[in-house]
């Protein structure tokens, strides 16, 4: 079964809301992100529980989809790094709403193209939308850390180049 390439996923990890102590006063979070066998992490920002991370990681997008799944760490220099949560994001629908925009022809302004319902089968804390921006398909999401008291990951998806048009 030959992976079909659907194109660049561009992860831009925002930040992280209310993360959960791990350290003496607080923790000094960093996010991996594992899109099959492909992982990417972001750099450490010490001593915060609300950390702005602002950073963009890429993945190749590959049929059969998979999971984006995210894990938050606490950095230790002494120890093993400590779990601050998980969370998991289904690309199906940003795949589909991509699909949506190759019929549909949108390529400049803005336009929504789906929403996505938090549910018991994801981790959404709200509503999320799809939107193409010019030409761009752009999902915004919060997702909720799971295994932990608290904690919330913003993201920001985009994928980047266009699918082959239906034929």
């Amino acid at each position: 079964m030959m992976s079909e390439q659907l194109g660049l996923l561009k992860v831009i990890v925002v930040q992280g809301k209310r993360l959960v102590i791990r350290d003496f006063k607080s923790s000094d979070p960093y996010v991996v992100l594992k899109l099959g066998n492909q992982t990417a992490k972001t750099k450490v920002i010490n001593s915060c529980l609300n950390p702005v991370w602002n950073e963009e990681l890429n993945f190749t997008l590959t049929e059969p989809l998979g999971v984006l799944n995210l894990e938050v760490f606490d950095k230790d220099l002494l120890k093993a790094d400590d779990k601050m949560g998980n969370a998991f994001l289904n690309l199906q629908p940003l795949v589909s709403a991509a699909r949506l925009r190759d019929i549909l022809r949108v390529s400049s302004g803005e336009t929504t193209l789906r929403k996505v319902i938090p549910d018991v089968e994801n981790c959404l804390v709200r509503e999320s939308s799809i939107n193409c921006v010019n030409g761009e398909v752009v999902q915004n999401v919060w997702l909720r850390l799971r295994g932990v008291e608290s904690g919330e990951l913003e993201l920001i998806i985009k994928l980047a180049t266009p699918i082959a048009p239906a034929t």
